[in-house]
């Protein structure tokens, strides 16, 4: 095993409406996702930054983390850069995690319509 460093993982899914209920579950898929992807246990997570498009704003998708019982896992909800044609009604992840992964070990996931988002890391 390497030396314990802080690494990111991104991730990113859409939504067809603007709802708490697909923005919640939306977020919460993602988050399952990468945690078991990458073997993530809570205690690692450093942070999460959760950012969405303009044109979601029914609830916080932090809240998915706290549903899924991330207590003491600092969580931050941002708004994504407007920029024209971008993805819309997109929820990006980032999650900063303690870990003796290399980069090349991490992997990052792009769910529904976001899967265009990183087509080199398939």
């Amino acid at each position: 095993m390497g030396e314990t460093v802080l690494r990111g993982i991104r991730g990113a899914i859409t939504v067809e409406r603007n709802s708490a209920e697909e923005i919640l579950a939306a977020t919460g898929e993602l988050l399952d996702t990468i945690i078991k992807e990458n073997d993530i246990e809570a205690g690692d997570m450093a942070s999460i930054i959760f950012t969405m498009t303009e044109d979601l704003d029914a609830c916080f998708p932090a809240r998915a983390a706290r549903d899924r019982g991330l207590k003491y896992v600092p969580l931050l909800d941002a708004r994504e850069l407007d920029v024209p044609g971008s993805l819309p009604r997109c929820i990006r992840i980032l999650i900063h995690i303690n870990t003796d992964k290399s980069q090349r070990e991490i992997k990052h996931i792009y769910l529904k319509k976001a899967a265009c988002l990183r087509e080199d890391i398939k």
